[in-house]
């Protein structure tokens, strides 16, 4: 680095401001916002020395890049790792990590499965799910509503839906973590998790093929696009493979997150109680405002002027959507729980061709979750101090004490 702390741009062109910014540290983790205000104010693009990477932090930017598939590629990696210039841990993913036409297949598999008319078959079942939850743990009191909620009421709707064996679905949670884990630098986080991953690999590789999935379910509906020829027999598994983590992860902390809001913001409790019809959008806004999905990378494939200044062809550029989604130029009040908040545009599932394939399932289980706590929850108060769970990409709570007195 210079030492102004600007590189050098094309001529008339702004300087890119450097910043010694780590957003893979703990200390990072902890409390991002400072480092996203930071990013922000310093310019639209900024780059990041500790791993060498361009960042863009500002809401215009980051949808820029969503936005621009051929500019800024997936199929080199939606982490650091480039994969042109090493191999990926696992085989790529046929939807995170592809770009069109190859993702374009493949992805219309996927819309066709979690369809808005599949999950209006689903609707009723998993309402009743999460009302049954809801009655358990109310008549508990106490309980932590990570791993009796936001990990319990997905587990027990979303496999069966997938089609899934009984055994095993403990493997499900870990192999989620150790994906985004593994969008990561090499730290600590991704180091550990790819150790220990070779087990719920094991598990989801046999998952995902057709002998060992229920009739019916989203799985064997995959499978039976490869008889069609609309994907090959050994894609199948990989898209089914591709389902198990969005289907998942985004619910689970997303659930956390609305929980964790409406523990701390008593009056959008109050509010949400008084007109349960804004548990949707409760749900939503739990995204915007956590934002579980923080970060990813794209690679530019061409030199491209963004936001007024040039990025080399060959770059990571890394998106942080946590802080898009509380930039002042894009929301009133970025900073406070609003569920009657118009929050569409959001980016916590991500824009564009690659938006989380998950995220239908993710807000259909996040209203019904907080449809049944406004319709049976008196009260929502935090018991202990929470635990936060380190992750290279997604942010949430590992533990979040709570007590619910009955409506």
């Amino acid at each position: 680095m210079n030492p102004t702390g600007l590189s050098a741009s094309p001529a008339g062109a702004p300087a890119i401001p450097h910043l010694a910014i780590d957003p893979f540290s703990y200390g990072f983790f902890d409390d991002p916002y400072p480092a996203h205000h930071e990013m922000r104010e310093a310019g639209p693009v900024v780059y990041l020395d500790t791993w060498n990477v361009y960042g863009v932090a500002r809401y215009a930017e980051v949808y820029a890049v969503f936005n621009d598939p051929q500019t800024f590629c997936s199929s080199r990696g939606v982490g650091l790792s480039d994969f042109t210039k090493e191999k990926p841990w696992r085989p790529a993913s046929l939807i995170l990590e592809a770009d069109p036409p190859a993702h374009t297949r493949t992805r219309a598999v996927l819309s066709k499965v979690l369809s808005p008319a599949v999950m209006k078959r689903l609707r009723d079942g998993f309402m009743a799910a999460a009302e049954a939850k809801v009655d358990e743990l109310v008549a508990r009191g106490a309980f932590d509503a990570i791993p009796d909620l936001a990990e319990a009421y997905p587990l027990s709707v979303f496999p069966d839906a997938l089609g899934l064996q009984p055994e095993g679905r403990e493997h499900l949670i870990p192999y989620a973590s150790l994906v985004f884990n593994a969008f990561g630098p090499p730290n600590e986080l991704r180091q550990q998790a790819i150790e220990r991953s070779a087990p719920h690999q094991a598990y989801v590789t046999a998952q995902c093929q057709r002998d060992n999935l229920t009739p019916g379910g989203f799985g064997a509906c995959i499978h039976a696009f490869s008889d069609t020829g609309e994907i090959t027999p050994a894609e199948a598994p990989l898209l089914v493979r591709s389902l198990l983590s969005a289907g998942l992860d985004t619910t689970v902390y997303g659930v956390g997150a609305a929980v964790y809001c409406l523990a701390r913001f008593p009056d959008q409790w109050a509010r949400l109680r008084a007109d349960p019809s804004l548990a949707r959008n409760a749900f939503e806004e739990a995204v915007r405002f956590e934002s579980p999905v923080q970060t990813f990378f794209r690679t530019t494939t061409r030199d491209v002027e963004l936001g007024g200044v040039v990025i080399p062809e060959g770059e990571k550029v890394l998106m942080f959507l946590g802080a898009a989604n509380r930039d002042p130029r894009r929301w009133e009040q970025p900073d406070s729980y609003d569920i009657t908040r118009k929050v569409s545009g959001h980016v916590g599932f991500g824009s564009g061709i690659h938006m989380c394939v998950g995220q239908l399932v993710a807000r259909l289980e996040g209203e019904a979750v907080l449809t049944a706590l406004a319709r049976k929850v008196g009260s929502i108060t935090m018991s202990a101090e929470p635990v936060r769970r380190y992750n290279n990409t997604l942010r949430g709570l590992a533990s979040l004490p709570v007590t619910f007195t009955p409506a």
